[in-house]
């Protein structure tokens, strides 16, 4: 054993790596392969002809033409019509359909008559983001068939052009042009921001699989001599090689190969992932050096990290989560990263700019020196066992 302390320390790590498969799959082929799983299952990108059914009361010229406009927005594609709301209600439930649109009867005479028919849609809103691409694909083809309803109405008053008509049932046009995913690509929204929140929990549950290798191979008294913390530097720098690959190799995936826009510098966000890289292991740490228990250091890392992807504010605004939330966000490194990710992607803030968000991850030297004490701790602890066995 000696003689293995002794060692290159470099050396030392890839025996361990050799001899635990786990953690070695845990460093390579793991991470590649949940990253490719969630990018396959948003890579269509775009969501397009989402299933949905006509409760058609009316059956009338009109009503088939609403039909017709709702099944050609790119977004809705109506794969049935129902003879009632009963059995629309049921295919909604069983997931058949997202939503179901109700056409009133005598639909096309409330309108001769100059009335105002409701026609109703129902929808899931426990799926949040179908029901607004839902909600705006509605709204988009009554809008479009109200306006040729209007302009078949002024021509018939003796309006002389279509050109005409069309300004006076439209006299102000609005373009609404979206900013930063002009495309509404879901992966390009989503996939870049779940990725590192699988990023990071892979850096913190492997830091800990890494100090209980080290623990089962040296025995802490051993591992942390001379020095704990440049023991615990030395431990951890070379894996954290192997974490930087992973951030700055899914980058290159997402803005070369699947040619994201990119506004910024990847540069910088190479630089918030180092930063990002060592407060996970510092948490990483401190979990498993809380009892040196690899499962119950998992447990904590877990829980930890579990929100990661909820509490990043891509879904939800920040401004709008709970006091809690807002903690528990500021407590997670890939909140901190993935405000420097944005920044450059979208904005293309300059690096001081953009880097200036980093600042709080100096909170992370406090769980640093808890791990610190806690090994110190676990020390004691251990020279006391020995000297009690000593004595017997």
């Amino acid at each position: 054993m000696d003689h293995a302390v002794a060692s290159p320390f470099l050396a030392t790590q890839w025996q361990i790596l050799r001899r635990d498969r786990w953690l070695l799959s845990c460093l390579t082929w793991v991470p590649i392969v949940l990253v490719v799983i969630i990018w396959w299952i948003f890579s269509q990108a775009i969501v397009r002809d989402l299933p949905i059914g006509v409760v058609d009361l009316s059956n009338s010229r009109l009503s088939r033409q609403l039909s017709r406009e709702l099944d050609a927005t790119s977004t809705l594609s109506v794969i049935r019509s129902y003879a009632n709301v009963v059995e629309a209600t049921e295919a909604l439930k069983s997931t058949d359909i997202y939503a179901y649109v109700v056409i009133p009867n005598q639909f096309d005479k409330a309108i001769y008559r100059g009335e105002q028919p409701q026609v109703t849609t129902f929808y899931n809103s426990q799926m949040i983001l179908v029901g607004r691409l839902i909600n705006s694909a509605v709204v988009q083809a009554q809008s479009t068939f109200n306006a040729q309803v209007e302009v078949v109405k002024t021509l018939a008053k003796g309006q002389q052009t279509t050109l005409g008509a069309m300004s006076h049932v439209l006299p102000i046009r609005t373009q609404i042009t979206p900013l930063f995913n002009k495309n509404t690509n879901y992966a390009q929204f989503l996939v870049s921001a779940v990725v590192p929140a699988i990023w990071q929990i892979a850096i913190v549950v492997t830091t800990i699989m890494i100090l209980a290798a080290n623990h089962r191979t040296y025995g802490l008294s051993i591992w942390a001599q001379p020095n704990t913390l440049s023991r615990l530097i030395a431990t951890l720098a070379p894996y954290s090689l192997v974490f930087v690959l992973q951030g700055a190799g899914f980058l290159s995936w997402f803005y070369h190969g699947l040619d994201w826009p990119m506004h910024g510098s990847i540069s910088t966000m190479v630089i918030a992932q180092c930063f990002t890289i060592v407060a996970c292991m510092v948490m990483g740490s401190f979990f498993f050096f809380i009892t040196l228990d690899p499962a119950r250091a998992m447990s904590f890392a877990a829980a930890y990290t579990a929100p990661s992807f909820a509490f990043m504010g891509i879904t939800f605004p920040t401004t709008d989560m709970g006091a809690l939330a807002q903690i528990w966000r500021s407590l997670l490194p890939v909140s901190h990263y993935i405000d420097v990710q944005v920044s450059q992607v979208s904005y293309g803030l300059d690096a001081y700019s953009a880097l200036a968000s980093l600042w709080p991850m100096l909170g992370y030297l406090l769980p640093l020196g808890l791990t610190l004490l806690l090994i110190k701790k676990h020390l004691r602890a251990e020279k006391k066992v020995r000297s009690g066995h000593e004595l017997v």
